[in-house]
């Protein structure tokens, strides 16, 4: 009896031994590189660069809260082809996935001219299609509503307010649309670098090409001639015929190639003929001119031996460089377009300008914006006050607009709103100019009108409990256009001087609005 007793303890504590060690040992964490290359490669790439689906990399997911991720994951995206995994993987794999393509891709993927030319396609007979709209409406008021919920734009009727036509975008399109001067054409740019060449009369898509893996946004030149790309990844900017196909790209670094950048912005400054370049990483704002007779570049002074007695560069298509002190993030023009008006981004001590002007003629800065916060110059907007033209601005941190006399450089105003905002907008008919306090969690729901004359707050305009953003106005600016940013949101049209709703169109987080005739002659209350 006490040797099988023995033998049960002995046996026992061999079980014990075995629980113990199991529960010592650490779980293994699901093998996300092999779960990515099973289950998504397929669609993503190998290298998670895109391919029937979009780019998988940090670049390209910087407005995808992770959270988000795990959830697309797990549900899948509703009117794509991205389906759910929940029922295939666990919920440590979908983590384990959901935070792995957050991490950059070791070693960095490369994206080629040669890559460029041979993702580029054309929808065949696209380009013979008859230059005339196959529906009935003003084209001048047309709007191309992006719609960032299931990515589709939607054309709609700027008059009825009535849906035109809606078809799929690429991926997380990213920045502005660009037209062409007649308003036939629309580029679009997507974040994981496509862009999109859409014949907007005879609605079809004509030519897409991948100008990069990563891409910030897309200017087209005023004569409708050229296209340019600025890119994050690679670091350069491309420069597309208005076929889009590939001229060349520049690689986005400084004269002694010792230093690159991501490329933060590239606008068209049409007076000026040429695209204006901002450096995300280092001090420099670049010119590159469209006009054949433009001047020669000399870099460095003129008698300077290293330059090999400044022999010169064709200004045609070249950078012209401007050397700052900072980098300068997203920009605006004055309405004369000789100066650039670029938020500068903070220093660790928080000291230090918000935000810089840039005389592009003289090549060097001029004024530091004595603006607090962290101003959104990109969505800033000008008009005529007391006798000059000043420029208001939203703030990305601040709850208030910053008001700047653009002869002086010095602050006239700072109006306070219910919080911070990311767009403002108006139009030279309107008394108004319409600011959101989007980035607020409490104001998000509301708009702010300030009179113009006055620079007082004299109206809101709320939408309970929802996110109530971007405001674009149509081509006589009697409405304007206002977007209810969610996902089971709305396209909503208010009368622009009595501020009563008149129509309401369901759109899937409609994130922006974009009216042909205020773009292609460069309204002074809209984007450029």
């Amino acid at each position: 009896m006490r040797k099988r007793t023995l033998k049960l303890v002995q046996a026992a504590a061999v079980v014990w031994a075995g629980w113990d060690v199991a529960l010592a040992q650490p779980v293994a964490e699901p093998a996300a590189p092999a779960l990515y290359t099973t289950h998504c490669a397929a669609c993503h790439g190998a290298q998670r660069t895109g391919a029937m689906g979009p780019a998988l990399l940090p670049e390209s997911l910087e407005r995808l809260r992770p959270a988000e991720a795990r959830k697309v994951i797990a549900q899948g995206r509703p009117a794509t082809q991205m389906a759910g995994f929940a029922a295939t993987l666990s919920a440590a794999e979908i983590d384990a996935l959901a935070a792995w393509v957050y991490q950059p891709v070791n070693p960095a993927p490369a994206w080629s001219e040669a890559d460029i030319r041979a993702s580029r396609e054309e929808t065949p007979g696209a380009a013979k299609l008859p230059a005339k709209p196959v529906w009935r409406a003003d084209p001048m008021n047309l709007f191309v509503v992006v719609e960032g919920g299931d990515h589709h734009v939607s054309l709609v009727d700027g008059d009825r307010f009535e849906l035109i036509h809606r078809f799929a975008s690429r991926y997380a399109l990213h920045g502005g649309p660009k037209f062409t001067p007649d308003g036939r054409y629309v580029y679009f740019g997507s974040r994981d670098g496509w862009i999109t060449k859409y014949d907007l009369w005879n609605l079809t898509v004509v030519a897409e090409v991948r100008a990069g893996l990563n891409m910030r946004n897309i200017a087209v030149s005023g004569d409708g001639r050229w296209v340019m790309a600025a890119n994050y990844l690679p670091k350069t900017v491309a420069l597309f015929d208005a076929d889009l196909k590939l001229v060349k790209t520049i690689a986005a670094q400084t004269l002694d190639g010792k230093q690159a950048s991501r490329v933060s912005a590239v606008y068209d400054a049409a007076p000026r003929k040429s695209f204006v370049v901002a450096m995300k990483d280092i001090p420099e704002v670049w010119e590159i001119s469209y006009d054949p007779k433009a001047e020669p570049i000399h870099d460095g002074l003129v008698h300077d031996y290293k330059m090999g007695e400044a022999i010169a560069t064709p200004g045609f298509q070249n950078p012209r460089r401007t050397v700052l002190d900072e980098p300068l993030d997203d920009f605006f023009f004055d309405q004369g377009y000789r100066h650039v008006l670029g938020a500068t981004r903070p220093k660790a001590d928080g000291q230090g300008a918000s935000a810089q002007v840039v005389n592009l003629d003289i090549r060097r800065k001029v004024a530091d914006l004595p603006i607090a916060g962290m101003p959104h110059l990109g969505s800033g907007i000008t008009f005529a006050w007391n006798g000059t033209t000043v420029l208001a601005s939203p703030n990305l941190k601040g709850g208030a607009i910053d008001v700047i006399d653009m002869k002086t450089w010095k602050p006239v105003k700072t109006i306070p709103t219910p919080g911070p905002g990311f767009f403002m907008r108006s139009h030279e008919a309107t008394p108004y100019a319409w600011a959101d306090s989007m980035m607020s969690p409490t104001a998000k729901d509301t708009l702010t009108l300030i009179d113009k004359a006055t620079l007082s707050p004299v109206a809101t305009i709320r939408e309970p409990g929802r996110t109530l953003a971007h405001i674009e106005f149509t081509k006589d600016g009697r409405y304007a256009l206002a977007s209810v940013w969610e996902l089971d949101g709305a396209l909503v049209v208010y009368d622009a001087k009595t501020l009563k709703e008149v129509k309401r169109l369901p759109m899937s987080k409609p994130v922006g609005k974009y009216n042909v005739w205020n773009k292609i002659t460069r309204s002074e209350g809209t984007s450029h």
